[in-house]
């Protein structure tokens, strides 16, 4: 049987401005972005590709009711990881299976764009999740007519996600959203007091998707789920370690990382307001 969901296809991280917020993340990232487009309603994005997802930038520019929406979305909450996008082999049965599981999603609709770097156009067919249905994260599904554009690996530059993390007051709510109607496979449910956390490991489409239930704090069950932060895989982490520090980035120490065989380290700030660690793993 296939799957509803093959793996998160992209995240959206809202910013203030596009071309200055683009130059942060190329920097980061070591790549610049394969896409650059304007979209209706006043939105400007840029996004970037890495082995297993993307992560698409996007900014208010001139005017628009999307422009509208955006700055309004800063001014109250700042810059930030706003929306997760999974990816769908077949958007029609999709949405009947999401409709039957409670997701009440909207309508499918269809979306293009032009690349402003080399003149390309892509089209895709998404829709969206009621967002009380989805823990008040921004959730989409998506299937891309037409992939982006392949790109070689710079050197010293970030090949993958290896994990995004979200903050949930209430796991079980987590665990029925994200295993049993998305269809995520679940990996480990497990309380670790030495982190007062409770993780949640889902796999989707080569990465990690974890959630997090902070123990011994008071928690509203009812409140939003968030995006929290994103950890990025590198094949040399001395070597980003060094790039990011040459680039002006506050950095940690490279530390042993909880998972066995990794080494970690952090990125203190300078990410648009997204917390962020920097890992790479022992050769099997």
């Amino acid at each position: 049987m296939s799957q509803l969901v093959t793996g998160l296809d992209h995240i959206v991280l809202v910013v203030p401005e596009i071309d200055s917020g683009a130059a942060v993340y190329e920097s980061l990232l070591g790549r610049p972005p394969v896409w650059r487009a304007e979209a209706e309603g006043g939105a400007a994005t840029a996004i970037f590709k890495v082995a297993n997802t993307s992560l698409e930038l996007m900014a208010p520019a001139g005017d628009g009711p999307v422009a509208d929406r955006l700055r309004e979305i800063i001014e109250a909450e700042g810059p930030g990881l706003k929306t997760l996008a999974f990816g769908t082999a077949d958007i029609e049965t999709a949405h009947h299976k999401l409709t039957r599981r409670g997701m009440e999603p909207h309508e499918v609709i269809p979306g293009e764009s032009t690349n402003r770097l080399d003149g390309t156009a892509r089209s895709w067919k998404r829709f969206r999740c009621t967002d009380e249905q989805t823990a008040g994260v921004k959730t989409f599904l998506v299937q891309p007519d037409t992939p982006l554009p392949s790109q070689n690996d710079p050197e010293g530059a970030v090949i993958s996600l290896d994990h995004i993390v979200i903050d949930t007051p209430n796991p079980d709510r987590a665990l029925g959203l994200y295993g049993a109607r998305l269809g995520l496979d679940l990996a480990l449910d497990r309380n670790a007091p030495q982190w007062k956390t409770r993780f949640l490991f889902f796999r989707t489409g080569g990465l990690t998707f974890e959630v997090i239930h902070r123990l011994g704090e008071t928690h509203d069950p009812a409140g939003p789920d968030r995006i929290w932060g994103l950890t990025w895989e590198v094949a040399d982490l001395a070597a980003a370690h060094a790039r990011l520090t040459e680039a002006g980035f506050n950095v940690s120490e490279l530390r042993k990382g909880r998972k066995p065989g990794s080494s970690v380290f952090t990125v203190r700030d300078g990410t648009m307001g997204v917390p962020t660690l920097f890992i790479a793993h022992e050769p099997k």
